[in-house]
């Protein structure tokens, strides 16, 4: 059973409240409904966090290098601005999917920098609420390579 853990960054918490227009009307509970549905169907053991805070999201993927086989993260505006989120990442030895519910290049410029882009294996964004079950699937297929 492969291990997955998803990250969501600062403001992921509020889904549904916020710029619905980029967003969508989903919460992050309906995302965590859709995951499990899809972790339980595919044989994933599936850990979800949600953070405002930057170095807590830190501490969770320096704990995932020992007990995880891979790692879906949505940074949010982290992505573009954290280099302590960046050098996290770098230390781990498991794929890593970068996520985005909306298509980071065709919003404002300052979102079009990833500090994540160049260290993830792949990059999912654009596709709403969708990206979060395309990415555990492509982690699964990463897993059984």
């Amino acid at each position: 059973m492969n291990k997955i853990i998803i990250l969501n960054g600062p403001n992921l918490n509020l889904l549904g409240e916020r710029e619905k227009n980029q967003y969508g009307n989903f919460t992050l509970k309906d995302i965590e409904k859709i995951c499990n549905e899809y972790a339980n169907k595919n044989d994933i053991k599936l850990s979800m966090f949600q953070s405002n805070i930057e170095g807590e999201l830190v501490e969770k993927i320096q704990s995932s290098r020992n007990n995880q086989d891979g790692l879906i993260i949505n940074a949010g505006g982290y992505t573009h601005t954290s280099v302590a989120i960046h050098d996290a990442l770098k230390i781990l030895k498991i794929p890593i999917i970068e996520l985005h519910i909306s298509n980071i290049y065709n919003r404002e410029e300052f979102r079009h920098k990833s500090l994540i882009s160049k260290i993830a294996n792949g990059i999912i964004c654009g596709f709403g609420a969708d990206g979060y079950e395309m990415s555990l699937s492509a982690m699964n297929k990463f897993l059984k390579k």
